[in-house]
Protein backbone atom coordinates (compact mmCIF):
# COMPACT_ATOMS: atom_id res chain seq x y z
CA UNK A 1 0.00 0.00 0.00
CA UNK A 2 3.02 2.62 0.47
CA UNK A 3 4.02 1.61 -3.20
CA UNK A 4 0.25 2.62 -4.18
CA UNK A 5 0.24 5.58 -2.23
CA UNK A 6 3.59 6.76 -3.74
CA UNK A 7 2.86 5.95 -7.13
CA UNK A 8 -0.69 7.78 -6.93
CA UNK A 9 0.77 11.18 -5.57
CA UNK A 10 3.54 10.80 -8.19
CA UNK A 11 1.09 10.93 -11.32
CA UNK A 12 -1.54 13.50 -9.50
CA UNK A 13 0.43 16.15 -11.54
CA UNK A 14 -0.47 14.22 -15.01
CA UNK A 15 -4.28 14.93 -15.08
CA UNK A 16 -3.31 18.44 -17.28
CA UNK A 17 -0.91 17.62 -19.04
CA UNK A 18 0.57 13.91 -20.14
CA UNK A 19 -1.08 10.39 -19.82
CA UNK A 20 -4.52 11.43 -17.92
CA UNK A 21 -5.04 15.09 -20.22
CA UNK A 22 -8.46 15.99 -18.88
CA UNK A 23 -10.00 17.37 -22.35
CA UNK A 24 -12.79 18.73 -20.52
CA UNK A 25 -10.44 21.81 -18.51
CA UNK A 26 -9.69 23.19 -22.72
CA UNK A 27 -13.69 23.85 -22.90
CA UNK A 28 -13.48 26.17 -20.75
CA UNK A 29 -10.23 27.49 -21.42
CA UNK A 30 -10.92 27.83 -25.35
CA UNK A 31 -11.66 31.14 -26.89
CA UNK A 32 -13.64 31.60 -30.08
CA UNK A 33 -12.36 32.77 -32.92
CA UNK A 34 -13.25 34.62 -35.85
CA UNK A 35 -15.64 32.81 -37.91
CA UNK A 36 -14.52 31.81 -41.73
CA UNK A 37 -15.33 33.99 -44.21
CA UNK A 38 -15.92 32.94 -48.17
CA UNK A 39 -15.63 34.78 -51.21
CA UNK A 40 -18.84 36.68 -52.27
CA UNK A 41 -18.65 35.47 -55.91
CA UNK A 42 -18.72 31.84 -55.09
CA UNK A 43 -20.61 29.59 -56.25
CA UNK A 44 -23.17 28.07 -53.37
CA UNK A 45 -24.11 25.24 -54.98
CA UNK A 46 -20.67 23.65 -54.80
CA UNK A 47 -20.04 24.14 -50.86
CA UNK A 48 -21.77 21.88 -47.92
CA UNK A 49 -21.34 20.12 -44.88
CA UNK A 50 -18.78 17.68 -45.18
CA UNK A 51 -18.59 16.77 -41.52
CA UNK A 52 -21.86 17.66 -39.55
CA UNK A 53 -20.98 18.32 -36.29
CA UNK A 54 -24.51 17.09 -33.92
CA UNK A 55 -25.43 19.58 -31.23
CA UNK A 56 -24.23 19.84 -27.87
CA UNK A 57 -27.05 18.37 -25.25
CA UNK A 58 -27.12 20.46 -22.01
CA UNK A 59 -25.05 23.06 -21.05
CA UNK A 60 -21.13 23.34 -20.11
CA UNK A 61 -21.23 23.83 -16.19
CA UNK A 62 -17.88 24.96 -14.68
CA UNK A 63 -18.94 26.29 -11.30
CA UNK A 64 -17.02 23.31 -9.48
CA UNK A 65 -13.94 21.12 -9.81
CA UNK A 66 -16.05 18.04 -11.40
CA UNK A 67 -17.79 19.85 -14.01
CA UNK A 68 -17.72 18.17 -17.69
CA UNK A 69 -18.24 18.81 -21.25
CA UNK A 70 -21.73 18.51 -22.23
CA UNK A 71 -21.51 15.92 -24.79
CA UNK A 72 -23.13 15.80 -28.25
CA UNK A 73 -26.48 14.73 -29.90
CA UNK A 74 -25.55 10.85 -30.54
CA UNK A 75 -25.76 10.73 -34.75
CA UNK A 76 -27.09 7.46 -36.37
CA UNK A 77 -26.06 4.36 -33.88
CA UNK A 78 -22.26 3.39 -35.49
CA UNK A 79 -23.22 5.89 -38.56
CA UNK A 80 -26.51 6.94 -41.00
CA UNK A 81 -25.54 3.93 -42.77
CA UNK A 82 -26.58 0.94 -40.04
CA UNK A 83 -29.69 2.47 -39.20
CA UNK A 84 -32.74 1.15 -41.25
CA UNK A 85 -34.88 3.64 -43.17
CA UNK A 86 -37.59 2.08 -42.11
CA UNK A 87 -38.46 0.71 -38.26
CA UNK A 88 -41.26 -1.02 -36.60
CA UNK A 89 -42.75 0.18 -33.50
CA UNK A 90 -45.17 -1.76 -31.27
CA UNK A 91 -47.04 -1.17 -27.85
CA UNK A 92 -49.56 -3.84 -27.00
CA UNK A 93 -51.71 -3.88 -30.05
CA UNK A 94 -50.86 -0.73 -31.98
CA UNK A 95 -48.38 -1.06 -34.65
CA UNK A 96 -46.41 1.98 -36.66
CA UNK A 97 -43.40 2.63 -38.92
CA UNK A 98 -40.54 5.18 -38.23
CA UNK A 99 -39.15 6.58 -41.61
CA UNK A 100 -35.97 8.13 -41.77
CA UNK A 101 -37.61 11.17 -42.83
CA UNK A 102 -39.18 14.35 -42.08
CA UNK A 103 -42.70 14.55 -42.49
CA UNK A 104 -42.84 16.57 -45.20
CA UNK A 105 -40.73 14.45 -47.37
CA UNK A 106 -42.74 11.48 -46.58
CA UNK A 107 -46.14 12.70 -46.90
CA UNK A 108 -45.64 13.09 -50.90
CA UNK A 109 -44.69 9.10 -50.78
CA UNK A 110 -48.03 8.30 -48.58
CA UNK A 111 -49.68 9.82 -51.41
CA UNK A 112 -48.09 8.01 -53.76
CA UNK A 113 -48.75 4.87 -52.04
CA UNK A 114 -52.42 5.49 -52.39
CA UNK A 115 -52.14 5.80 -55.72
CA UNK A 116 -50.05 2.74 -56.63
CA UNK A 117 -52.46 0.76 -54.69
CA UNK A 118 -55.63 2.07 -56.19
CA UNK A 119 -57.03 3.13 -52.84
CA UNK A 120 -60.15 5.15 -53.03
CA UNK A 121 -59.16 8.30 -51.03
CA UNK A 122 -62.62 9.78 -49.55
CA UNK A 123 -60.58 13.28 -48.10
CA UNK A 124 -57.19 14.29 -47.80
CA UNK A 125 -55.61 17.25 -45.32
CA UNK A 126 -52.44 17.88 -46.11
CA UNK A 127 -52.11 19.99 -42.67
CA UNK A 128 -52.92 17.12 -40.30
CA UNK A 129 -50.99 14.59 -42.76
CA UNK A 130 -54.14 12.09 -43.06
CA UNK A 131 -55.30 9.97 -46.27
CA UNK A 132 -59.15 8.91 -45.46
CA UNK A 133 -60.05 5.85 -48.16
CA UNK A 134 -62.47 3.23 -48.39
CA UNK A 135 -60.29 0.94 -47.15
CA UNK A 136 -58.84 2.87 -44.00
CA UNK A 137 -57.15 5.77 -42.83
CA UNK A 138 -52.79 6.64 -43.80
CA UNK A 139 -51.78 8.75 -41.49
CA UNK A 140 -47.88 10.40 -41.12
CA UNK A 141 -46.98 12.61 -38.19
CA UNK A 142 -43.43 13.91 -36.80
CA UNK A 143 -41.78 11.28 -34.90
CA UNK A 144 -40.26 11.48 -31.25
CA UNK A 145 -36.50 12.27 -33.09
CA UNK A 146 -35.39 15.02 -34.80
CA UNK A 147 -35.65 14.06 -38.67
CA UNK A 148 -38.27 11.11 -38.03
CA UNK A 149 -41.82 10.81 -39.25
CA UNK A 150 -44.25 8.30 -38.11
CA UNK A 151 -46.30 6.47 -40.44
CA UNK A 152 -50.09 4.18 -39.49
CA UNK A 153 -52.34 2.48 -40.99
CA UNK A 154 -55.49 2.12 -39.33
CA UNK A 155 -59.07 0.72 -39.92
CA UNK A 156 -61.69 1.20 -37.38
CA UNK A 157 -59.10 2.45 -34.36
CA UNK A 158 -56.77 -0.68 -35.67
CA UNK A 159 -54.01 -0.91 -36.92
CA UNK A 160 -53.86 -3.23 -40.40
CA UNK A 161 -50.75 -4.74 -40.46
CA UNK A 162 -50.85 -6.20 -43.67
CA UNK A 163 -51.33 -2.46 -45.02
CA UNK A 164 -47.98 -1.53 -42.63
CA UNK A 165 -45.92 -4.39 -44.49
CA UNK A 166 -47.28 -2.87 -48.16
CA UNK A 167 -45.63 0.39 -46.61
CA UNK A 168 -42.83 -0.94 -45.35
CA UNK A 169 -42.24 -2.41 -48.71
CA UNK A 170 -43.21 0.91 -50.49
CA UNK A 171 -40.92 3.72 -48.29
CA UNK A 172 -37.93 0.83 -48.12
CA UNK A 173 -38.01 1.09 -52.10
CA UNK A 174 -37.21 4.91 -52.04
CA UNK A 175 -34.60 6.82 -50.31
CA UNK A 176 -34.66 10.19 -48.14
CA UNK A 177 -34.20 12.45 -51.47
CA UNK A 178 -37.96 12.18 -51.94
CA UNK A 179 -40.03 15.04 -52.58
CA UNK A 180 -39.80 17.73 -49.89
CA UNK A 181 -42.66 19.62 -50.49
CA UNK A 182 -43.87 21.05 -47.10
CA UNK A 183 -46.52 19.82 -44.47
CA UNK A 184 -48.12 22.41 -42.51
CA UNK A 185 -47.83 21.96 -38.94
CA UNK A 186 -46.08 18.66 -39.04
CA UNK A 187 -43.02 20.01 -37.95
CA UNK A 188 -42.06 20.43 -34.30
CA UNK A 189 -39.01 21.97 -32.94
CA UNK A 190 -36.18 19.68 -31.27
CA UNK A 191 -36.34 21.98 -27.89
CA UNK A 192 -39.86 22.09 -27.71
CA UNK A 193 -39.93 18.02 -27.37
CA UNK A 194 -37.46 17.30 -24.51
CA UNK A 195 -36.52 20.18 -21.00
CA UNK A 196 -34.72 19.11 -17.89
CA UNK A 197 -36.78 20.44 -14.66
CA UNK A 198 -34.97 19.60 -11.43
CA UNK A 199 -37.70 19.70 -8.74
CA UNK A 200 -37.69 21.17 -5.29
CA UNK A 201 -36.14 18.20 -3.96
CA UNK A 202 -33.25 18.62 -6.44
CA UNK A 203 -34.51 15.75 -8.62
CA UNK A 204 -33.81 16.09 -12.40
CA UNK A 205 -36.22 14.49 -14.54
CA UNK A 206 -37.05 14.94 -18.55
CA UNK A 207 -40.65 16.48 -19.54
CA UNK A 208 -41.70 15.21 -23.07
CA UNK A 209 -44.69 16.32 -24.59
CA UNK A 210 -45.85 13.60 -26.28
CA UNK A 211 -47.73 10.69 -24.94
CA UNK A 212 -46.55 7.76 -22.89
CA UNK A 213 -47.16 4.85 -25.29
CA UNK A 214 -45.41 6.77 -27.90
CA UNK A 215 -42.52 7.57 -25.92
CA UNK A 216 -42.19 4.01 -24.15
CA UNK A 217 -42.25 2.06 -27.73
CA UNK A 218 -39.40 4.84 -28.90
CA UNK A 219 -37.52 4.48 -26.00
CA UNK A 220 -37.85 0.42 -25.75
CA UNK A 221 -36.07 0.13 -29.27
CA UNK A 222 -33.41 2.74 -28.28
CA UNK A 223 -32.78 1.37 -25.28
CA UNK A 224 -32.31 -2.24 -26.92
CA UNK A 225 -29.74 -0.87 -29.44
CA UNK A 226 -27.72 1.48 -26.88
CA UNK A 227 -27.64 -0.38 -23.66
CA UNK A 228 -25.83 -3.21 -24.72
CA UNK A 229 -22.41 -2.33 -23.43
CA UNK A 230 -21.58 -5.24 -20.43
CA UNK A 231 -20.33 -3.69 -17.49
CA UNK A 232 -20.87 -0.33 -18.40
CA UNK A 233 -24.81 0.43 -19.90
CA UNK A 234 -27.26 -2.72 -19.95
CA UNK A 235 -31.23 -3.02 -20.31
CA UNK A 236 -32.20 -5.42 -17.62
CA UNK A 237 -36.00 -5.23 -17.75
CA UNK A 238 -38.40 -3.62 -20.00
CA UNK A 239 -42.61 -3.45 -18.91
CA UNK A 240 -44.85 -1.91 -21.30
CA UNK A 241 -47.49 -2.12 -18.66
CA UNK A 242 -45.77 -0.01 -16.01
CA UNK A 243 -44.04 2.32 -18.49
CA UNK A 244 -40.51 1.67 -17.22
CA UNK A 245 -37.25 -0.02 -17.35
CA UNK A 246 -34.97 -1.59 -15.40
CA UNK A 247 -30.99 -0.72 -16.62
CA UNK A 248 -27.64 -1.48 -15.26
CA UNK A 249 -25.68 1.94 -15.83
CA UNK A 250 -22.19 2.76 -14.61
CA UNK A 251 -22.99 6.08 -12.78
CA UNK A 252 -21.23 9.80 -13.38
CA UNK A 253 -19.44 9.38 -9.41
CA UNK A 254 -18.42 5.76 -10.16
CA UNK A 255 -16.85 6.47 -13.24
CA UNK A 256 -15.23 9.83 -11.06
CA UNK A 257 -13.34 7.88 -8.47
CA UNK A 258 -9.87 7.38 -9.07
CA UNK A 259 -7.33 4.89 -8.55
CA UNK A 260 -7.04 5.55 -4.46
CA UNK A 261 -10.32 5.77 -3.94
CA UNK A 262 -11.12 2.35 -5.79
CA UNK A 263 -7.88 1.13 -3.75
CA UNK A 264 -9.01 2.16 -0.19
CA UNK A 265 -13.09 1.22 -0.79
CA UNK A 266 -14.15 -1.93 -0.35
CA UNK A 267 -15.55 -2.02 -4.18
CA UNK A 268 -11.76 -3.08 -5.80
CA UNK A 269 -13.46 -2.10 -9.16
CA UNK A 270 -15.36 0.32 -10.99
CA UNK A 271 -19.20 -1.00 -10.85
CA UNK A 272 -22.65 -0.13 -12.63
CA UNK A 273 -25.56 -0.48 -10.47
CA UNK A 274 -29.36 -1.50 -11.14
CA UNK A 275 -31.44 1.94 -12.18
CA UNK A 276 -35.41 2.21 -13.02
CA UNK A 277 -36.33 4.59 -15.81
CA UNK A 278 -39.69 5.28 -15.11
CA UNK A 279 -42.18 6.85 -17.05
CA UNK A 280 -45.23 8.74 -15.82
CA UNK A 281 -48.31 10.36 -17.77
CA UNK A 282 -49.02 13.97 -16.70
CA UNK A 283 -52.11 14.15 -18.89
CA UNK A 284 -52.76 13.60 -22.64
CA UNK A 285 -49.58 14.65 -24.47
CA UNK A 286 -47.47 14.93 -21.43
CA UNK A 287 -44.71 12.25 -20.12
CA UNK A 288 -42.28 13.22 -17.63
CA UNK A 289 -39.42 10.55 -17.39
CA UNK A 290 -37.34 9.96 -13.85
CA UNK A 291 -34.70 7.76 -12.67
CA UNK A 292 -34.93 6.29 -9.52
CA UNK A 293 -32.01 4.24 -8.10
CA UNK A 294 -32.95 0.56 -7.54
CA UNK A 295 -29.50 -0.37 -5.69
CA UNK A 296 -28.12 0.03 -1.95
CA UNK A 297 -25.49 2.19 -3.26
CA UNK A 298 -25.63 5.87 -3.19
CA UNK A 299 -27.61 7.67 -6.72
CA UNK A 300 -26.77 11.67 -6.71
CA UNK A 301 -28.34 13.66 -8.43
CA UNK A 302 -25.61 14.77 -10.96
CA UNK A 303 -25.78 10.85 -11.75
CA UNK A 304 -29.29 11.12 -12.22
CA UNK A 305 -29.03 14.03 -14.72
CA UNK A 306 -26.37 12.31 -16.76
CA UNK A 307 -28.18 9.01 -17.32
CA UNK A 308 -31.10 11.07 -17.92
CA UNK A 309 -29.03 12.97 -20.38
CA UNK A 310 -27.60 10.39 -22.00
CA UNK A 311 -30.98 8.41 -22.21
CA UNK A 312 -32.68 11.62 -23.42
CA UNK A 313 -30.26 11.96 -26.42
CA UNK A 314 -31.62 9.00 -27.35
CA UNK A 315 -34.93 10.47 -28.11
CA UNK A 316 -33.95 13.47 -30.24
Amino acid sequence: MPLVALAALATAGCAREGFYDDRNIDYVEAERSAPLVLPEGRNTQRYRDIMPVPEAQGTLRSGSERFRAPSPTRMAAGGAAERDFVERREIGSERWLVVAADPGMVWPQLQDFARARGLQVQASDDARGVLETAQGRLSVRQGLRAGDSEVRCEQHGSAVVACLDALEQHFSARTATASAASLAGQQLATEDRLSFDQLASGEWVVRIPLDIDRVWAELSHQLEADFAVEGRRELLEQNPQQHDFLVNYMTLSERGRGFLQIALSPDVRQMPQAVRLVLESEGAERTTLRAVNESERSFENEDARELLERVAGLLR
